[in-house]
């Protein structure tokens, strides 16, 4: 290579600059006098599709020299920092190189399991001022708001404030939060909606069945749209409009045969664990039991999902100790690692975690803790997401994959104990209702006091912005699986046995079920390993 002068070094940087592309050192270096910076960018342009400021170095030319176009730029850099700062020891190049495949890619190789990371919360710990809630609360409304907005009845809804003081009855749609909600003298749903520019009430009468009953299913906090007819400071309401789901949501399936289980709640450490339920599994699994049949559909399996609770934890509630065989956290996630271990190495394992997993219960959660859980961490099959996450899986050319949102649950037992028509039609025994109903709302825990908050000033991390293929959850011990809109809702079951709390209040779980779903076809089938 010539040795290049400072003035060409000037010139291509200031070139790349204005093009929103930064330049690493190594490749500077590589630069020679007659280098025609024209041709590489067109080069590159043809290769990536990132319109975001970008960062060029020979890493990325070699990768993209070998055909690696697909990749999500985004998560490359993030891994380029967790090189940097030591928490992954190989290159990016040599990441993908091993694994096939990895949460950079956004295509599968044929044959190999493929994990795209989509959402995965990250933000580093810090202190919470007032205004981060009031960031969070605003950001939550814009982006529902947003979803609303695309319903016809609410294209050209109004704001309260030009509501307020509007003598003359009309027609009128808003978008407002549920402040307040009450029940009047002669029974009928009194509403405070609110907005960014004010509060107005709104009144459902009973004597509009399909209205009341929705009003009545209403839960503080939640953003919904309202089609009325507008008073001296009220506004009366013909019907309640939620984000929900779109009608022609589109069902995908894969173009080969591959499965996907789901598991949830190991509860590895407690007395209660049932460790050779989870064995059969492991055995299965392997393919070292069952009939050819069943032997040849563990061979099929691509992708296992775990969504929270993997060990029974260290002082979740008062007295648990006394109901450990596996005192101490570190040995916990030790004996987890050591049983999915287990699991054939070609299986990616996605974990998410839940409210006995070691970190904040306040959500969202991030990952596994690298402290407690770095047994895990060091599974070369284990890809680890926060709670919730969106993930998707098994794309390949010409085949966008499988979009799957991760939500361990602990927002269910409020929505339990709150909505009639949730806890009169099965409560617990239902996860679907409560599933279908938080779709409905586009967010997972829309009631402030469901769930505990860290308020993110840039997003409320909750809000379903993406309509998911699957939905995934666990939390209730109780395997369920339905159909919403063409999306697959899941709930994992437990490996753990009834506990004294649940018997105290009633709750009987069923352990050991798997539910397995074939991504050619779509259909679920749930697997017994129980006694």
């Amino acid at each position: 290579m010539d040795c290049i002068s400072l003035e060409k070094k000037k010139q291509v940087v200031n070139y790349f600059l204005q093009r929103n592309t930064l330049l690493g050192n190594d490749f500077i270096s590589k630069v020679s006098e007659n280098f025609k910076e024209d041709q590489l960018f067109r080069w590159l342009s043809q290769s990536i599709n990132e319109n975001n400021l970008f960062f060029l170095n020979n890493e990325v030319i070699d990768l993209l020299n070998d055909g690696k176009t697909n990749i999500l730029w985004k998560e490359f850099e993030k891994s380029k920092v967790l090189q940097e700062k030591g928490y992954i020891q190989d290159s990016v190049k040599t990441l993908i190189e091993k694994n096939g495949v990895s949460s950079l890619m956004g295509v599968c190789r044929p044959g190999i399991p493929c994990v795209n990371i989509l959402f995965s919360y990250d933000e580093d710990a810090k202190k919470k001022e007032v205004n981060d809630f009031v960031y969070l609360f605003n950001k939550r409304y814009e982006s529902i708001r947003k979803i609303l907005m695309n319903r016809q009845e609410l294209m050209n809804a109004t704001s309260i404030s030009r509501l307020i003081g509007k003598k003359d009855k009309s027609a009128c749609s808003l978008i407002g939060n549920v402040l307040e909600k009450s029940i009047t003298s002669n029974n009928n749903i009194m509403l405070t909606l609110e907005d960014q520019t004010g509060t107005i009430k709104v009144f459902a009468g009973q004597n509009k069945s399909d209205l009341y009953k929705a009003a009545k299913e209403l839960v503080l906090d939640e953003v919904i749209g309202v089609v009325g007819t507008n008073g001296d400071n009220i506004v009366f309401a013909n019907s309640i409009v939620l984000p929900d789901v779109p009608m022609h949501n589109e069902i995908k399936k894969a173009p080969d045969e591959s499965y996907a289980a789901f598991l949830s709640d190991l509860h590895v450490g407690s007395d209660t664990f049932l460790p050779e339920e989870f064995n059969k599994f492991l055995s299965w699994i392997k393919g070292e039991s069952g009939n050819d049949s069943q032997k040849e559909l563990a061979s099929k399996v691509d992708y296992i999902f775990i969504i929270g609770d993997l060990v029974d934890g260290v002082g979740i509630y008062p007295e648990q100790d006394k109901e450990l065989i596996i005192k101490d956290i570190y040995q916990q996630y030790d004996e987890c690692a050591r049983l999915l271990k287990e699991i054939p190495e070609h299986i990616k394992i996605i974990i998410c975690p839940g409210n006995h997993d070691a970190l904040r219960i306040s959500e969202p959660q991030p990952c596994l803790s690298k402290e407690y859980a770095r047994s895990l961490w060091q599974l070369k099959n284990v890809v680890m997401v926060s709670n919730p996450s969106l993930v998707n899986i098994h794309s390949s050319e010409g085949f966008p994959g499988f979009d799957i949102l991760l939500y361990h649950g602990y927002s269910f037992d409020y929505y339990v104990a709150n909505v009639d028509t949730i806890r009169e039609k099965g409560g617990y025994d239902r996860a679907d209702l409560i599933m279908k109903f938080l779709l409905q709302r586009r967010h997972l825990a829309p009631a402030y006091t469901s769930t505990l908050y860290v308020a993110d000033p840039l997003r409320d991390c909750l809000v379903m912005e993406k309509v998911p293929d699957f939905f995934v959850t666990g939390h209730i011990h109780k395997s369920y699986v339905a159909n919403y809109k063409n999306i697959t809702m899941i709930c994992g079951s437990c490996w753990q046995s009834t506990t004294n709390f649940q018997e105290k209040v009633g709750h009987s779980p069923e352990p050991a079920r798997v539910p397995l779903v074939n991504l050619k076809t779509r259909k679920v089938k749930i697997l017994r390993f129980d006694k």
